[in-house]
């Protein structure tokens, strides 16, 4: 009886990933934690592609990062524009072997009872569906090359909501679309992983934490080791060294480690105790009352 090939995945997994001569995807690229990985993969001898909502800002982002860069305008929420972005880079490099589908926004804060629902939409289409869009149109290529896929989630994956439940909720999610991909791709000898990342300190988080009134109130609550803060170089080469090992997961800063690997126990104290917090309930207050 005719069976599947045999990929010898348990030592295709066991093999390092060399990116050099392979073509790599990154959306959310043209700033951040995008623009960074960019220039580590392209320095590691990938060709990049750079996409962005922001077309200039993918083609300035590509020029900078090098010759062997290309930058895109596509946005991740409209699935015909990243279907079209896989074609574009598959037509003119010939194939496609990772994908890291890094783009993101963070909501208006906002309790579920006074936020708008256009904003739950807005961040849901971005995130979570976003991711989606992305990778989906690239699978078949990745699965050709036996290539490897990176979806960022986030810590606040396994943080409590409060306040932003848009982002955690999406960021759950987009943890559970990479451990499918990680189990569905095994069976054709490619890959994928979830990275995880606390507090980064990009433009986006001091925009909601730093000259917001109540976003710095809100991270002044965070204890040990959880405020601690990267920067975009150092959370991008947390998902470059993964890609080389072809990593189930990443996480950075290391504090989050305990908290990832103890959560379920971790959450039921936690949660109990914010509820009953009266700091936490003037935080709640004064989010609502903003809107």
């Amino acid at each position: 009886m005719m069976g599947l090939p045999d990929l010898a995945p348990s030592s295709w997994f066991a093999r390092s990933y060399d990116v050099a001569g392979k073509v790599v995807l990154i959306t959310g690229a043209g700033q951040g934690i995008g623009r960074e990985l960019a220039a580590i993969l392209s320095h590691r001898g990938a060709q990049v592609v750079v996409v962005d909502i922001d077309a200039g800002a993918a083609r300035r982002a590509a020029d900078e990062v090098g010759l062997d860069a290309y930058g895109i305008g596509a946005d991740v929420a409209d699935r015909a524009q990243m279907a079209a972005a896989v074609d574009e880079v598959v037509r003119r490099f010939g194939t496609l072997d990772v994908v890291v589908a890094n783009a993101g926004v963070t909501p208006v804060p906002a309790t579920v009872r006074t936020m708008d629902p256009v904003d739950f939409d807005r961040v849901i289409a971005i995130n979570l569906t976003g991711v989606f869009n992305t990778v989906h149109p690239a699978l078949d290529h990745i699965v050709s090359a036996r290539g490897h896929v990176v979806v960022v989630s986030s810590c606040a994956a396994f943080a409590p909501g409060m306040g932003g439940s848009p982002y955690m909720v999406s960021k759950a999610a987009v943890e559970q679309l990479g451990r499918a991909l990680r189990v569905e791709l095994a069976a054709s000898g490619a890959s994928a992983g979830v990275a995880y990342f606390g507090i980064v300190d990009t433009a986006m988080t001091h925009d909601m934490l730093d000259t917001d009134d109540l976003g710095r109130e809100l991270d002044a609550m965070l204890p040990w080791p959880l405020n601690v803060r990267i920067s975009a170089e150092y959370a991008a080469r947390t998902i470059a060294d993964g890609i080389a090992r072809r990593a189930p997961r990443t996480i950075a800063p290391s504090g989050w480690e305990p908290y990832a690997l103890l959560r379920g126990a971790i959450n039921v104290v936690l949660d109990h105790r914010l509820a009953a917090d009266a700091t936490v309930h003037g935080l709640i207050r004064a989010i609502e009352q903003r809107r």
